[in-house]
């Protein structure tokens, strides 16, 4: 037997056996993320793609390179949502949800779309868990979603992780500061890797966190981010810190850390693990973003968040012996045997009652023996088998057999829900 057709390239399968841990993931963040006052969102898996241009920046290579767009009406351009943080500012905007309070925490659970190059942990179709604060301009909450990210990873069970912070500056400090790197790296550039020779022209401040040897010795020769912010920018960055050490998380400083998208202003932060790799080794990250607001046409909304990359992060937790899942289908609690067609009706509308009151149920319909069915209810591991005949049918009484030790009932086909609860107990 030849497979003809599979999944795309960069797409997966979450297959029963696997999809038990992203629940386990998923319903942590939203059990965690409530604690901290966040409501669920959920926006359009697509988008206008000038959402995206507008806000990650035309020079990234999210937009330059790696969004799927497709024509939409009237020649305007629709984009599949690449990241999760313009579009829940976009509907934070349309829907006016600023109004009802000054300050809005709203999360998100996924599909995100890039066209990169597939490897392990990153596909182009991946899923995330993200959640945004706006409204509100304070260290003190940043520090804040920094404790629910650890008490959020904590919880799964991973411990060896590092958070590591950056300041890039805002509006007022970092146009100087580019002007600063333009010139430094007019010199140097030739000795750069070609794809920092490209962000040189159009996003310099990418080149600072090049994962290649190389580039990054270059780097310690060109000017200090931090020696170029303004005095709001140490202050906020300093103030972080201060809330950091109130709530005791150990944090890591790195002047190279940037982040992919062009709406970050001041900090920037990733989780990291050296666990998957010397160049992917970030779980999530995020920022701060007081801008982005504005580009979409709104009034000023600060605000800051992130994105928590799935695939990443069940990568690290899958081989854990205490999360591991052998996938078996789900073991019925009775299976209703039958004897003829009229049966078989009748085992129909009681599997339906007995549902009703809570209880899995099975029912053959495949026109097997009685035989055959006892034996496929073993199989499966029901609980209890009962047989349904012309006989349990006029007398109202059935017998449940109780399948681990042959014991059997007899009981009311009124009551074998309770009764078959008392047999399994």
């Amino acid at each position: 037997f030849v497979m003809a057709i599979k999944t795309i390239q960069g797409t997966h399968d979450i297959l029963p056996g696997d999809v038990e841990l992203w629940q386990r993931i998923e319903n942590a963040a939203r059990r965690i993320f409530s604690r901290y006052g966040f409501a669920e969102i959920r926006t359009p898996i697509f988008e206008w793609t000038d959402l995206f241009s507008r806000s990650i920046g035309a020079a990234t290579d999210i937009v330059q390179k790696e969004m799927y767009s497709l024509p939409g009406s009237k020649g305007r351009s629709m984009t599949l949502r690449p990241e999760g943080t313009a579009p829940v500012v976009r509907s934070y905007l349309q829907h006016k949800l600023g109004h009802s309070k000054k300050i809005e925490r709203l999360y998100y659970i996924g599909q995100m779309f890039r066209h990169e190059r597939p490897q392990k942990g990153r596909y182009r179709q991946f899923h995330q868990i993200g959640a945004e604060v706006i409204g509100s301009e304070s260290p003190a909450m940043e520090a804040e979603i920094l404790h629910m990210l650890t008490r959020l990873l904590s919880e799964l069970g991973l411990d060896n992780f590092r958070i590591v912070l950056n300041s890039v500056g805002d509006t007022h400090c970092r146009p100087n500061y580019l002007k600063k790197l333009q010139r430094s790296l007019s010199p140097l550039i030739g000795d750069f890797c070609n794809q920092c020779q490209a962000r040189a022209k159009t996003n310099p401040l990418r080149i600072l966190d090049c994962k290649i040897t190389a580039c990054q010795e270059l780097v310690k020769n060109l000017p200090k981010l931090a020696d170029s912010l303004c005095d709001g920018c140490i202050t906020h960055h300093q103030e972080l810190l201060s809330w950091l050490d109130e709530y005791e998380i150990n944090y890591h400083l790195d002047e190279t850390l940037v982040r992919g998208l062009d709406y970050y202003v001041r900090t920037t932060f990733e989780i990291i693990t050296d666990q998957l790799g010397p160049t992917q080794n970030a779980i999530l990250g995020g920022g701060r973003y007081d801008g982005l607001s504005e580009l979409l046409g709104g009034p000023r909304a600060p605000g800051y968040g992130f994105a928590l990359g799935l695939e990443r992060l069940v990568l690290l937790l899958s081989g854990r012996d205490n999360l591991k899942t052998e996938y078996t289908s789900p073991k019925p609690q009775i299976f209703l045997a039958h004897l003829d067609n009229g049966a078989l009706r009748y085992c129909v509308k009681l599997a339906a009652e007995l549902r009703d009151q809570g209880i899995h149920v099975l029912v053959d319909y495949e026109g097997r023996s009685l035989k055959s069915q006892m034996r496929l209810s073993d199989r499966l591991g029901s609980a209890a088998t009962c047989v349904i005949g012309e006989t349990e049918i006029t007398s109202g009484r059935v017998v449940l057999r109780r399948m681990r030790d042959g014991k059997e009932i007899p009981a009311e086909i009124s009551e074998t829900g309770k009764t078959l609860l008392g047999l399994i107990s």
